[in-house]
């Protein structure tokens, strides 16, 4: 008896023994964005219909996945670095396999089979259900490669399986791709164009969360404010799309009022944004439903008009502290975090002062900062040198990150005195008779562990704080 598996891959249906798979464990590791530990979840389901399971155990695995990052070469060097590690476990189990998934497996194609001798495929962002049709090259002796783009493949009728799950918070994919082109940037490159997964089935998936215990969900998507479902295809042809579809046409905050009317206990967040594309519609419905938490993360990069420009970033500084100033005004509870880039091409010391005075305006409540690295293939890369030395880039990195802190400590010394809505993610890392958890505006938040269980949402008092943690006693 053969279980037929069917694969959309030049019309093939590929037949595999019944207990080809059996007993097979899978072990995956996941770097970068929330995206990709989100994308591994949907490759663990797909193999699990060939009978893998996972393995947090190296050693006993069948096949070793490493889900990869390309937005920095540090990245990338991390994921080297742990295929010399699988060399030596394969030395010893030789019957592994190895492959690598994700953005550097689309940047780098075959030639990461050139370069490195221990992967047997490589596998693109959109090309995960061809999986098993790449099992079963390697099974024959073949090394595998499928990183074709997709202009439709959102994986909205695959059923994540939840990989080292707390059981209480889970991520949401509803867009792929990005058409934004910022000139530093290799996602519209390795993930290509932008494209929207039907509301229908993101319903479905948060119904079905909520009915398996989890009580909080991340909306995710390289640019989920550009969010556009008009019965399926790319959202730079939505102008195509016919007179029906564009008045059913389900926008963003569309898709934020569905998801909060369905699941009303349910807290919902969502990333990441982006300054040119979030609308006030957006705001309002966020202060308008209490599960939709008040924090938004609204990268910026840089605080200097001219580097935006050099960035194509297309919003200026004053564009964006005019979101910012209506954000407060809309929520006025709502935290605010963002992601800096420092030492660009042709950035100055006066551009490096409107970041820090840029920051000092919004005082944010967190932040993700990073020294500038080319990325090959980029425009940055192929129009601008990469001017600023590195002794430069690291010194006005610490100051942005010192500031940083500052900010941070401020922000969560408003916070003493005050009572949140906590939902508990699980034990806290420092002390066995503590719980940790979030507040509506991502703070982590720590108190006595009492009667309360994981996945209660607890009234907690805070006390005192870090620049990081809020300390508190349930009320």
């Amino acid at each position: 008896m053969e279980k037929l598996i069917e694969e959309k891959r030049q019309g093939e249906c590929l037949y595999l023994p019944e207990n080809s798979a059996a007993e097979k464990k899978l072990y995956i590791e996941s770097y970068g964005c929330a995206m990709n530990f989100s994308d591994s979840e949907i490759v663990a389901s797909i193999l699990k219909d060939l009978g893998y399971r996972t393995t947090q155990l190296l050693e006993e695995a069948d096949l070793i996945l490493v889900n990869t990052c390309s937005i920095r070469e540090k990245a990338e060097q991390t994921v080297r670095k742990r295929l010399e590690l699988f060399q030596s476990v394969k030395k010893i189990n030789p019957g592994m396999k190895v492959g690598v998934l994700g953005c550097m497996a689309e940047r780098l194609k075959s030639k990461f089979l050139e370069e490195e001798k221990i992967v047997d495929l490589v596998v693109g962002p959109d090309a995960y259900k061809d999986l098993p049709n790449l099992l079963q090259e390697v099974s024959d002796g073949r090394n595998a490669v499928n990183v074709i783009l997709s202009k439709d493949e959102t994986y909205g009728d695959v059923s994540p399986v939840r990989l080292q799950s707390n059981g209480v918070t889970a991520f949401v994919s509803i867009t792929r791709g990005c058409d934004n082109m910022c000139t530093f940037c290799v996602v519209p490159f390795t993930r290509g164009r932008e494209r929207s997964r039907d509301a229908q089935s993101i319903l479905q998936e948060v119904n079905d969360l909520w009915n398996e215990g989890y009580r909080e969900i991340t909306l995710l998507g390289q640019n989920v404010d550009s969010y556009l479902w008009y019965g399926g295809g790319l959202k730079k042809d939505f102008i195509k799309a016919s007179e029906f579809e564009k008045a059913t046409a389900v926008k963003f905050a569309d898709l934020l009022r569905l998801v909060a009317k369905a699941q009303p206990k349910m807290r919902i967040r969502f990333s990441t944004s982006n300054p040119q594309d979030m609308d006030l519609e957006v705001i309002r419905t966020i202060a308008s439903y209490d599960n939709i938490c008040k924090y938004i993360h609204l990268p910026v990069q840089s605080g200097s008009n001219r580097i935006l420009f050099e960035m194509n970033r297309r919003h200026s500084r004053e564009q964006y502290m005019q979101m910012i100033d209506q954000i407060r005004t809309i929520i006025p509870d709502c935290a605010i975090s963002h992601d800096m880039i420092t030492g660009f091409p042709t950035e100055t010391e006066a551009d490096h002062r409107d970041t820090l005075d840029l920051m000092e305006y919004v005082k944010y409540d967190y932040g993700y900062m990073f020294a500038y690295s080319e990325r090959p293939g980029t425009p940055a890369a192929k129009k601008l040198k990469d001017d600023v030395p590195d002794a430069v880039k690291k010194r006005r990195l610490q100051e942005i990150v010192a500031l940083q802190r500052n900010h941070s400590l401020f922000r969560s010394q408003q916070q003493v005195g005050k009572t949140f809505e906590v939902l508990i993610e699980g034990e806290s890392k420092k002390s066995p008779a503590h719980w940790m958890g979030r507040n509506a505006q991502n703070s982590v938040v720590v108190f006595p562990k009492e009667n309360h269980q994981k996945g209660d949402f607890v009234q907690v008092k805070v006390e005192s704080c870090t620049s990081a943690t809020l300390i508190g006693k349930a009320v």
